[in-house]
């Protein structure tokens, strides 16, 4: 008998993965049944049950691929030299968060903010993705105070306010515009950008 080929296989579990985020994104995790996921995927219950043994652990794996993409857009930005001004770079993280799986659409509308937002709910009943959430967070305001250190050695911002004050900050916008497109339907990341651009020049010149 033929053996199977790891490339075989992680394409299989990719495709399982794939079918998967696309049913939970379009029902909810809680509402989609096992039997919903697979006619989205195509394949019979002991092919997908020889990767994922229930529909927790196809949860779990979504989960720990969704932190997975919204930790890499924000690392990315925080680790470009010389940084982008924090409305640039908001709006940078935001569209990649976004874009990462541009394929992903649930009536014609980019699917991965509400998945986001699923994912985060789910957090507040399972421990083990709690704990995935809580590391990925505490590396995301390590990787942003970081940034904060480049802002201020480069004199383009004071040292009064902790640097992990103004990383949760940053890492907040970021995750409440996903939430907006998740709840109120897609926007442009300029409006993220113009606005805190706005925002950003309070007090630098008089209101005409």
């Amino acid at each position: 008998m033929a053996r199977v080929s790891q490339e075989h296989l992680d394409a299989r579990r990719r495709q399982i993965l794939d079918g998967a985020t696309r049913c939970f994104a379009r029902s909810g995790f809680h509402a989609a049944s096992m039997q919903d996921v697979l006619r989205e995927i195509g394949l019979s219950p002991g092919a997908v049950y020889r990767y994922f043994g229930s529909k927790d652990e196809l949860i779990t794996a979504i989960a720990a691929e969704v932190f997975a993409d919204v930790r890499a857009a924000f690392e990315a930005a925080a680790e470009q030299s010389p940084p982008p001004p924090p409305d640039e770079l908001l709006a940078q993280v935001v569209g990649q968060v976004i874009e990462v799986r541009d394929g992903l659409r649930v009536g014609g509308r980019a699917a991965f903010p509400g998945l986001v937002l699923q994912v985060w709910a789910e957090t507040l009943r399972d421990e083990r993705l709690a704990g995935l959430l809580q590391q990925g967070y505490a590396d995301m305001r390590g990787a942003w105070a970081r940034l904060v250190g480049e802002y201020r050695a480069a004199g383009l911002m004071s040292d009064d306010v902790p640097a992990d004050h103004v990383a949760r900050t940053m890492i907040a916008v970021a995750q409440g515009f996903i939430a907006q497109q998740a709840l109120f339907g897609p926007a442009p990341t300029e409006v993220v950008r113009d606005g805190l651009r706005a925002l950003m020049t309070m007090g630098q010149r008089p209101v005409a």
